[in-house]
C-alpha cells in the first residue's frame, strides 16, 4: 500500500481527512500529523518524515523551501480570523474592541510564532493601535495563549479546544478561525461567532508544498488537494478558494 505522509495545520483536520478519504480512490492512502504550523515545520526542517507540509500561513512553508528542503509553496486556500464569544457577553462587531479592551474580560489567543493564529491574532491587535492609542499594548498583555504550544491544555477526546475554553470559562473571547469557531458552535450552538469589523479583519493565507525527496504519490496528493474536488472539499468545510 502506498501512503503519503502529511504534515498540517490543525484547523485543516476535519476538511484535509475528507479530502484523504476521497483520495483513498486512487489506492494511495495518507498519513496525517496535525498540529501548530509552526511547531510542524521545526519538526520537518529538524529531519522529522513528512512528504507535504499544509501550514495555515505561506511564510513556514515558504521556509522550507528557501532552505532547499521543499520546492513551490502554492497558496491552496484562505480563513479569516474571528471572535467566538461566550453567551451574554453583549458584544457587536462594532463593539468587539472595547469589549476585548474591558477590565475583567478574558480575551484568549493561541500562540504566536509556534501557530499562526497567534501571528494573526497579533495583527489584529496592531490594526486596533491605529483605532485606540495603546490597544496593541494592552491586548498583547492581557491576551491569554491558551492553545498552541506544547504545553497547552488538552480538550477531553472528540471536543473543540476553542469552544472547550469558552464553555469552561477560561475565556470570554476566543480570536481563532473562522473554520474552527464553526465547528465550536456547531459543537455547542450557544457560542457566538462575532466577525472582525473591516479595520480589525485579517485574512489568513494557507500554503502547500512537497518535499524534494517525496515520492510521486505525494505530488499526485497535493495536486487533488489543488483541484476542483479537493477545493469544493475546503469550501464545504468553511475554507475560502
Amino acid at each position: 500500500m502506498t501512503v503519503v505522509l502529511l504534515h498540517a495545520a490543525g484547523s485543516l483536520r476535519d476538511a484535509l481527512t475528507e479530502v484523504a478519504n476521497a483520495f483513498a480512490a486512487s489506492g494511495i492512502t495518507v498519513q496525517a500529523k496535525y498540529g501548530p504550523s509552526g511547531t510542524l515545520r521545526d519538526e520537518i526542517a529538524g529531519g522529522a518524515s513528512a512528504q507535504v507540509f499544509a501550514s495555515a500561513n505561506m511564510a513556514h512553508a515558504e521556509s522550507l523551501s528557501a532552505t532547499g528542503k521543499s520546492g513551490a509553496v502554492v497558496l491552496f486556500a484562505r480563513n479569516r480570523l474571528c471572535a467566538l464569544v461566550r453567551p451574554g457577553l453583549g458584544a457587536t462587531s462594532a463593539s468587539l474592541l472595547d469589549r476585548m479592551r474591558a477590565d475583567g474580560v478574558r480575551l484568549a489567543t493561541s500562540t504566536p510564532k509556534a501557530d499562526p493564529s497567534g501571528d494573526y491574532a497579533l495583527a489584529v491587535f496592531t490594526r486596533a493601535e491605529a483605532l485606540i492609542a495603546g490597544s496593541r499594548t494592552l491586548l498583547e498583555t492581557k491576551a491569554l495563549r491558551l492553545t498552541g504550544a506544547p504545553a497547552s491544555a488538552q480538550p477531553p477526546a472528540g471536543r473543540n479546544v476553542y469552544g472547550w475554553h469558552v464553555a469552561e470559562g477560561r475565556a470570554d473571547i476566543f480570536l481563532t478561525y473562522q473554520t474552527n469557531a464553526a465547528a465550536a458552535q456547531r459543537e455547542n450552538p450557544e457560542l457566538g461567532i462575532m466577525a472582525l469589523s473591516d479595520p480589525l479583519a485579517v485574512g489568513a493565507d494557507y500554503g502547500l508544498t512537497v518535499m524534494n525527496d517525496a515520492p510521486a504519490a505525494a505530488y499526485r496528493f497535493a495536486l487533488f488537494v489543488v483541484s476542483t474536488e479537493g477545493q469544493r472539499i475546503l469550501a464545504k468545510h468553511g475554507f475560502m478558494a
